[in-house]
């Protein structure tokens, strides 16, 4: 199903140069609160909303929905890459209303690279609350809901219909370019002969690292 599963396997293990294998870098996870009821638990393919507090290695917060910005909380789909890996990780299995801390080393964040105000080889900590979790495009429940024309494969088309259908049902207005953004970031992931559609084989195809 995925385009990149083989380099994907390979950047997320460290090889030794010796020969072995080191053990796959670790997201800590610290939970701050857990509501007493929960419904529904985050997994791979959701789409959350969520705020979050970003901080460097010596404390200093690079980054807060809360304070910066908009000041609003953003959406993302789990599991797609669409944020770093130490996210897709450490943010399964949460309730809403659930409240982390995260602590992810650069092998899960940012690397050797950095980005923007976010040094070399950073240890990032993040305090992430889940706002809201909703069946994504990457889902089994949503497959039959997309395939308008019941052909067993999923165009761009659909899945934007899908997308905004969604928004509008739970009361926020679409977004055509966040709509568009999520679509790509979905087919290349998941188109993996690049035919521009999602056959229903590599719809529901999961690699361990999704």
């Amino acid at each position: 199903m995925l385009l990149a599963v083989l380099s994907w396997f390979c950047s997320s293990v460290l090889v030794c140069v010796i020969g072995g294998k080191l053990p796959e870098a670790e997201v800590k996870i610290e939970v701050l609160h857990r509501p007493f009821l929960c419904h529904r638990k985050s997994k791979y393919g959701d789409i959350l909303l969520v705020h979050h507090d970003g901080y460097l290695e010596n404390g200093t917060m690079f980054h807060s929905t809360r304070s910066h910005g908009d000041k609003q909380p953003v959406w993302f789909t789990l599991g797609i890459r669409e944020v770093i890996r130490g996210w897709d990780k450490g943010l399964q299995d949460m309730c809403t209303g659930e409240k982390r801390k995260l602590v992810i080393p650069p092998a899960l964040a940012y690397g050797k690279e950095g980005k923007g105000k976010i040094p070399p080889e950073n240890t990032l900590t993040f305090i992430i609350e889940v706002l809201e979790i909703r069946n994504g495009p990457r889902s089994h429940e949503s497959f039959q809901e997309m395939d308008l024309n019941d052909d067993w494969k999923l165009s761009k088309h659909e899945v934007k219909l899908y997308l905004r259908k969604e928004f509008e049902r739970h009361g926020y207005p679409p977004n055509d370019t966040l709509h568009e953004n999520m679509v790509e970031d979905i087919f290349a992931n998941e188109d993996e002969n690049k035919d521009g559609f999602i056959s229903s084989r590599e719809f529901t195809y999961k690699h361990d690292e999704l």
